[in-house]
């Protein structure tokens, strides 16, 4: 067996990513794919819409992991991090010697280089500010490239590579891969670098708070000297980490202090109505097509991120008024018999809480019924089991699945969602608890009514979920 990494290779011709389901890595795959190299991938399990995505760009894509999938060898492996060291394609892998790297490293090494990198983290909101920001940068004429961990719908994909000098990537704090540890983020170089939050996560690789905010912290120091951070000052966490930057700061929040203030807010039927102040000043005061609080704190962060590369503040807020959001982050499905669907990607406490609260706000008239999987490594634990409770009050009507059994799981430390539901209940809540997706349909099926809000929550597929049940509610007429 190779112990010593092979030397990447300067222009693959073949580039092989394993675990090519993720939504990072797949526009990894579609990078390297729109510059005409051949691209194959392998996943366990897939499902849209990144496989709908890989289709329509022709990359064939493996199902399961075999030595068998790296013949003919290729030039480079791309190795995901849910990949682990016993992977019999890893193992394969490493033994015929095949170059091989992460995700963050191959789009260091082929695609970001000598690009100014502008750089979105934060245990929430950077999918959408990532979107936010390319789309404020291609409506002025910027041009930029992006990796978003998410299909942006505007741009109808994940990644773009663009003609101008910009390079947006989402940057994740989990780990890298399993021969590489550190945090996905730690491997960029911004000239500008975003934080829109910092709470406990990732509980299977971060022991305290603590832990991660040192990790942030980190990441700031890599920011290019005369270089610029954003950060949200509402956060507390984040308020330390700015406390310690070495480069200039650029703040936003609701509270006064902060460089863009989010004044006041306004939910309606055509978006949130915000009054933005800037340094003090009312700068702006109109309709934007987001839904929530959180949305609202994430056009500030989109909005100060482009005033550091120099577009200037209205024509980054005007841009933002033809932004069509992100699939899957309280993306309307559809709607029949008067029952509406929307799909949503919140897994922690703090995403499901807003979530809840913003589909609330939305449409204070309607019943809203929130449906949960409890599918991270973190979501699956009992780390914050407590924490749920309040985050579902805003609903009428809760709906939770357990969680599926992993190999390998400490029966212990298993989230427990007939507990959550008890719980619920004893707030005053409706709420109940099913074993499988099944259940979870049979029940909705059986308990939904005309005018009621389904909203579904999960980092995964959901088995399909959101599509099954709008089609046994008939055709959708949207």
């Amino acid at each position: 067996m190779s112990l010593k990494r092979p030397v990447l290779p300067n222009a693959p011709a073949h580039v092989h990513l394993m675990g090519i389901g993720g939504t990072g890595i797949s526009a990894l795959a579609g990078l390297f794919h729109s510059t005409g190299v051949r691209v194959s991938g392998s996943d366990q399990s897939i499902y849209p819409p990144v496989s709908d995505f890989l289709n329509d760009l022709g990359i064939h894509v493996m199902e399961g992991y075999y030595a068998g999938n790296l013949q003919p060898p290729p030039d480079l492996v791309v190795v995901g991090n849910v990949i682990r060291r016993t992977n019999p394609e890893a193992i394969a892998m490493v033994e015929s010697g095949i170059p091989y790297a992460s995700l963050p490293e191959s789009l260091n090494q082929y695609f970001i280089k000598d690009n100014v990198c502008l750089v979105v983290t934060g245990t929430h909101g950077k999918t959408t500010v990532s979107s936010m920001l390319a789309w404020i940068l291609h409506e002025n004429g910027l041009d930029p490239s992006f990796v978003i961990g998410g299909i942006a719908n505007n741009f109808e994909s994940n990644y773009r590579l663009g003609k101008g000098s910009f390079f947006i990537v989402e940057g994740d704090e989990y780990d890298t891969a399993y021969f590489d540890k550190r945090p996905k983020f730690l491997h960029y170089s911004p000239h500008i670098g975003l934080v829109t939050s910092c709470e406990f996560d990732h509980a299977d690789i971060y022991d305290s708070l603590h832990t991660i905010q040192q990790q942030f912290l980190s990441f700031t120091y890599l920011i290019h000297e005369g270089g610029c951070l954003v950060a949200n000052r509402d956060d507390a966490t984040v308020r330390q980490i700015i406390t310690k930057s070495k480069v200039s700061v650029k703040t936003y929040g609701t509270a006064a202090g902060a460089d863009l203030v989010l004044a006041s807010f306004q939910d309606t039927t055509k978006g949130m109505k915000l009054t933005i102040l800037k340094d003090g000043v009312a700068e702006h005061s109109g309709t934007l097509p987001v839904m929530g609080v959180h949305n609202s704190l994430n056009v500030l962060a989109a909005v100060a991120a482009s005033e550091a590369v120099g577009i200037e503040f209205s024509r980054a807020l005007s841009s933002l008024e033809s932004f069509n959001g992100v699939a899957r982050r309280q993306q309307i499905v559809g709607e029949k018999s008067g029952i509406l669907i929307i799909d949503d990607f919140a897994h922690h406490p703090t995403a499901v809480r807003e979530t809840c609260a913003a589909v609330r706000s939305r449409f204070p008239n309607r019943r809203v019924v929130a449906v949960f999987e409890p599918r991270s490594n973190t979501s699956r634990r009992s780390v914050f089991q407590k924490l749920y409770v309040p985050a579902f009050l805003s609903a009428d009507l809760i709906v939770l699945r357990e969680p599926v059994h992993r190999d390998g799981s400490d029966e212990s430390d298993i989230f427990n969602s007939h507990m959550l539901a008890s719980d619920l209940n004893l707030r005053g809540k409706n709420a109940y608890a099913f074993e499988d997706t099944e259940g979870v349909l049979h029940y909705l099926l059986n308990s939904l009514k005309t005018g009621d809000v389904v909203l579904l929550m999960s980092n995964g597929s959901f088995d399909g979920l959101s599509l099954r049940l709008l089609g046994s509610l008939g055709e959708n007429t949207r």
